[in-house]
């Protein structure tokens, strides 16, 4: 980029967030991740019938970091977090199965399915607990495991989640993901084994969507796991009463309200965020 185009991003940038006539609210915009950095291990490994791919960052450098994307993301979501939580955590960022570079089988996608994959992972890695962040899809992946396995949870930052179709909004604003430009269907033929596939994967993830989860009341009272439920003030998706709800029913959970952000917070406002987990989790 030349030093002129990098000065009209710049203007263009600070107009944006200016507050002036037509500006763009912070919670409407889509921010692109830096990429990634370089893993110190990973791999493909085979748990449930699939080759699920894995990557750790900061090996051996603190206590373990678990972290979930969303549906039909992929770990690379992370890059603006992992550089600056594996600097005090081992974190692990993995492809859900089908998504990314990982593989799936014929079976319908279920929450407890997936959840299962990650407590297979973690035996195949050799680690006993984790703390985990888990956003959308993977805040509803990390209520499972805390449910069915919570040995192996120390901690739950479930971010977005929601434990009932019914705590959706069923018209929500889509303003930010406009500006997407089909994100996740280039990642998907980026990175998928299966690039062709796309569109039965997106068919079979939003019949998951339109059907799952169920998790009951006395499901959510059995969770022994510190837990935080954490929802931007403006996500498009969670009712804000179905986030109340959640942290109401989890006993001693603590609810996060994250300021001025919508779902995509990792993207619009990481260090927010990053202080949210650290708070929560730890450093």
């Amino acid at each position: 980029m030349t030093v002129l185009a990098r000065f009209v991003a710049v203007v263009f940038i600070l107009f944006a967030f200016s507050g002036g006539a037509g500006a763009v609210e912070k919670w409407q915009t889509y921010p692109s991740p830096p990429p990634m950095p370089a893993a110190d291990e990973s791999g493909l490994a085979n748990v449930n019938g699939i080759r699920m791919y894995y990557a750790i960052y900061g090996k051996g450098r603190g206590s373990p970091l678990l972290l979930i994307h969303g549906g039909m993301g992929n770990g690379d979501i992370w890059g603006f977090e992992v550089p600056e939580l594996a600097k005090t955590h081992e974190v692990i960022v993995a492809d859900s199965r089908g998504h990314g570079r990982s593989t799936r089988t014929d079976q319908p996608f279920t929450y407890h399915l997936m959840a299962e994959d990650y407590v297979a992972l973690l035996d195949t890695l050799k680690v006993d607990k984790v703390a985990l962040v888990g956003w959308s899809d993977g805040g509803i992946i990390g209520i499972d495991i805390a449910i069915h396995h919570p040995e192996r949870l120390t901690k739950l930052f479930a971010h977005a989640a929601n434990v009932t179709p019914e705590g959706l909004i069923s018209d929500p604003d889509l303003t930010a993901f406009a500006n997407s430009g089909d994100r996740g269907e280039r990642d998907y033929k980026r990175l998928s084994p299966t690039p062709n596939d796309y569109p039965a994967f997106k068919a079979a993830i939003e019949k998951m969507w339109a059907t799952e989860p169920h998790y009951t009341a006395e499901e959510l009272k059995s969770i022994k796991v510190p837990t935080a439920v954490v929802v931007g003030e403006h996500d498009e998706f969670i009712r804000p009463e179905h986030s109340k709800y959640i942290a109401d029913s989890i006993p001693d959970a603590k609810l996060i309200i994250l300021k001025d952000v919508s779902h995509l917070v990792i993207y619009q406002d990481p260090d927010q965020y990053m202080k949210a987990i650290e708070d929560f989790v730890g450093r």
